[in-house]
């Protein structure tokens, strides 16, 4: 039961790092950062590079590798924020 649990577990964190690809996709195809909360994204990034930390520590796999694809797709919407939003800057 405890395998099992784990595995839906992983899916679970597996579901949540695809929920923001369509966010990166946004960003990347408009070219702009509006409408987008650095505050929130930052966050989450943080949240998950401290998951990442935690599940190191606990040795479960499905953790690091959950947070790590979050990190990756949630960190792709953070830099694409901050690119487009210095070169938003730069043109004032």
């Amino acid at each position: 039961m405890r395998q099992i649990v784990a595995v839906i577990f992983g899916l679970g964190l597996l579901c949540n790092a695809l929920l923001f690809v369509p966010q990166a996709v946004a960003v990347w195809r408009k070219k702009t950062d509006e409408g987008i909360s650095l505050v929130t994204f930052g966050g989450f990034s943080v949240l998950q590079a401290i998951g990442i930390v935690h599940g190191i520590y606990q040795h479960d796999l499905s953790l690091i590798l959950g947070m790590a694809a979050s990190l990756l797709s949630c960190g792709t919407v953070t830099a694409l924020t901050l690119f487009y939003r210095q070169k938003r800057l730069q043109r004032r």
